[in-house]
């Protein structure tokens, strides 16, 4: 079965995010009121075949703890559906 998996990584609260700070302030410049925070983190796609649901699970959360975010600095959550034949 084919599935697709979607991922988004996002630095732990307590870390700087020197990103974010920016477009808080470009957005400040920019006139946009009302903006309290900004983090900016990362969106990943990907689809894998698996057996089941539960594989494909196991590989998604191996494939993040490995290599998709670097669990000191960063959380990360995924959604998972199978994908139509």
């Amino acid at each position: 079965m084919q599935y697709l998996a979607k991922i988004n990584v996002m630095t732990h609260s307590e870390i700087l995010d020197p990103q974010g700070k920016a477009v808080k302030l470009g957005l400040q410049n920019l006139g946009v009121k009302g903006v309290n925070d900004v983090r900016i983190g990362k969106r990943i796609e990907m689809t894998l075949e698996a057996d089941s649901e539960e594989a494909a699970k196991e590989a998604i959360d191996t494939a993040c703890k490995k290599l998709l975010a670097n669990v000191v600095m960063e959380n990360y959550e995924f959604t998972i559906e199978q994908m139509p034949s």
